[in-house]
């Protein structure tokens, strides 16, 4: 395997001190720090929280930090990794083609099907008032944290364990079904689908004159001086003015404006190779989309400190059976989730493992994916209402309590290969 992006790394030490730093805060002085997050930044903006009249109508926007960090700067790491999983799947020797990706791809679905059936399943045999309250956040214990689950799988199996390519296709397929399910199912406000044409116009046109067309006006010419001239003058400014247009489309249309830059990834112009997914040795390929990739790289760093920062600030006194439900979902759900569907792809449905890698593996590699972490974060910020109460425990920060707890899959993890023993197999 080619190494993996220092980023991950960088990433995850920055997240958990954000997060660190916000729990801290939250239970020292949760007034300082919600008055914090709440910070109104504008009152009356273009993008920002949106604020009704009466008839329905947006009345006017509200630039808060909070929204800022979650809604729109997020959107460059989302970027980053629909970039992952463009490549993955377009590129002839991408990771999530062919049959090689068969059995990783039943697995993420097993992955889904497992939490999403364990957290239904348990909040309706607490009662329907528990099930009401909690169902909308079904979606939170399928997700994957890529990079936490990386490196606690490199802990776990050595970097060379064939199942740590296995956990990575998992988890990136993971991730592009996440941002599927925000964007389906967990609008930000008044749909109005219409807006979404504006991010399509603004894909097909940076993708036409900036891309297809220089192409085809240096057909037959070696030194490509079209193309060569958009790269070195225009470098990425005209698919950040797109990058912009489709994000204001996707607010405007109801959708989750941080998933606003996915439509124009595709259009950018990127390498006839790829050496795995946030593979370092990619820093060598001088393609718009590789180069775009590494300009954002530490500024999203930083934005996933803040993002920590704004997000994992809950008090314990939160901590409800919402909580146990994300918990369950994921630490239960997702092994034997990832296990049957696995299971049933690689024997019965004849998919095979890759070489090296075991079926009892499957249920290691399961509990290394119920690290949740920051797309379930994400996902529970955004699929309850601060408001929503159930008894006296907030749901939202309930549920996000849940997503930080998942951290203790690394120690079920480590147990696991131990109990199933793994042997570690390094570069």
């Amino acid at each position: 395997m080619y190494r993996v992006w220092n980023f991950l790394t960088n990433y995850s030490l920055l997240l958990i001190f954000g997060a660190g730093i916000a729990l801290v805060w939250a239970n020292v002085d949760p007034a300082s720090y919600h008055h914090f997050v709440d910070l109104e930044l504008i009152h009356d903006s273009w993008v920002g929280h949106a604020h009704y009249d009466a008839n329905g109508q947006v009345k006017y926007r509200s630039l808060t930090l909070h929204y800022l960090v979650n809604d729109v700067l997020m959107a460059f790491f989302f970027a980053i990794a629909a970039k992952e999983v463009w490549e993955a799947v377009i590129l002839k020797n991408g990771s999530l083609r062919g049959k090689k990706a068969a059995t990783p791809l039943f697995a993420t679905l097993g992955g889904m099907v497992g939490p999403i059936a364990v957290y239904l399943g348990l909040a309706l045999f607490l009662g329907s008032e528990t099930y009401d309250a909690v169902a909308n956040g079904w979606a939170i214990p399928t997700a994957t944290d890529i990079a936490f689950s990386y490196l606690v799988g490199r802990l776990v199996f050595g970097a060379g364990h064939p199942a740590v390519r296995f956990l990575l296709l998992l988890a990136i397929a993971d991730d592009a079904a996440g941002l599927i399910i925000l964007a389906i199912f967990y609008p930000s406000g008044e749909l109005a689908p219409e807006w979404l044409l504006l991010s399509l116009f603004a894909a097909i046109a940076v993708f036409y004159f900036f891309n297809r067309l220089p192409r085809q006006l240096d057909r037959g010419k070696e030194m490509r001086p079209n193309s060569t001239w958009i790269r070195n003058k225009l470098s990425f400014w005209p698919y950040l003015i797109a990058a912009a247009a489709s994000w204001y489309g996707f607010q405007e249309a109801g959708i989750h404006p941080a998933l606003g830059l996915l439509p124009i990834v595709p259009t950018i112009p990127h390498a006839d190779r790829a050496f795995g997914i946030f593979a370092e040795a990619e820093q060598y390929l001088t393609d718009l989309l590789n180069h775009i990739e590494h300009i954002l790289k530490h500024p999203v760093e930083v934005v996933l400190f803040f993002f920590g920062l704004l997000n994992a600030g809950v008090e314990f006194s939160s901590i409800g059976s919402p909580t146990w439900l994300v918990l369950a979902g994921l630490l239960i759900g997702k092994p034997v989730g990832i296990l049957l569907f696995g299971w049933f792809a690689a024997r019965p449905l004849g998919l095979g493992l890759p070489e090296g890698m075991r079926i009892i593996d499957l249920v290691v590699i399961g509990c290394v994916a119920a690290i949740g972490f920051t797309v379930s974060l994400f996902i529970a910020a955004v699929a309850f209402d601060s408001a929503v109460m159930l008894g006296e425990v907030p749901v939202q920060d309930a549920a996000k309590m849940g997503a930080l707890f998942s951290f203790f899959a690394a120690v079920v993890s480590l147990a696991a290969g131990k109990l199933t023993k793994v042997q570690k197999q390094h570069v």
